[in-house]
């Protein structure tokens, strides 16, 4: 496949999980576009890819919470790049008594972890059927194994993710487009958040993981056409088989603690 013309999307692409994507993907020589809300530095970002890896890029600031900016930033897409490989990074999180949370707060969630990654891919899928071989691959979380007290929605809208991912991959099989989905635990995107999951004792450290790592093992594992791709097989194996009764207060107390401290 020549890839020198068409590229990579990965949205939540400025920090974290996202950025290691994208740098993971540009060490390949793929070009990459990549997606993240305003103010995050992602033109600096995205020219700092693209001279130190020597690929191009293209990057497109947007609140993925709304639905009209989702079908702006792929009709824009679509207009414009061929697209070869799509990276549903973008979620949010969060830790507070559901009481406490604002009618926001769950809105932005459920937005834009179940309803972006679902019309971006739903609206990219056109374009991703005519290249020669493509690739989504979504981010969802271990905590789609088990609800969790104190983050409530947050692994409600992961379960949707991977049972999301599942489906499109049996549904497309027989096509082009090879669709996988992660489940990592939690990032070390800064000393900050190692430190709060940390608290949450051995089950937070337990999961706690590497980004750069993460990516390289996604990429790598993605284009070996693995469908469910296991970056942490200790915390997978325990997730699958503690039985819910076991599993749900256990986290939800380690939740509480994070929040306790």
């Amino acid at each position: 496949m020549n890839i020198k013309e068409s590229y990579a999307v990965v949205t939540g692409a400025s920090q974290g999980l996202g950025k290691a994507f994208a740098e993971s993907l540009a060490q390949k020589k793929i070009n990459i576009i990549l997606v993240s809300l305003p103010n995050q530095y992602l033109k600096e970002l995205s020219e700092e890819i693209s001279e130190k890896f020597n690929v191009k890029t293209h990057y497109y600031e947007v609140d993925l919470s709304v639905n009209e900016n989702v079908l702006n930033l792929t009709e824009w897409l679509n207009k414009s790049f061929d697209i070869h490989i799509l990276i549903n990074n973008a979620g949010l999180g969060g830790t507070r008594k559901f009481l406490d949370a604002s009618p926001n707060y769950i809105n932005t969630i459920l937005q834009v972890n179940v309803m972006a990654t679902s019309l971006i891919t739903h609206q990219l899928l056109p374009n991703l059927l005519k290249q020669p071989q493509a690739y989504i691959l979504n981010v969802s979380s271990m905590t789609a194994f088990s609800p969790i007290g104190f983050k409530t929605v947050y692994p409600a809208s992961k379960t949707f993710v991977h049972s999301f991912s599942r489906g499109l991959h049996e549904e497309l099989k027989d096509t082009n487009v090879f669709v996988s989905v992660v489940n990592p635990g939690a990032m070390k995107t800064n000393p900050d958040v190692s430190k709060r999951i940390e608290k949450q004792g051995f089950l937070g450290k337990l999961t706690l993981l590497d980004p750069t790592k993460v990516a390289d093992y996604c990429i790598k594992q993605l284009f070996k056409k693995d469908s469910v791709i296991v970056v942490n097989p200790v915390s997978w194996i325990i997730m699958k088989i503690l039985p819910i009764w076991i599993k749900l207060p256990l986290m939800t107390s380690a939740i509480k603690k994070e929040i306790e401290a």
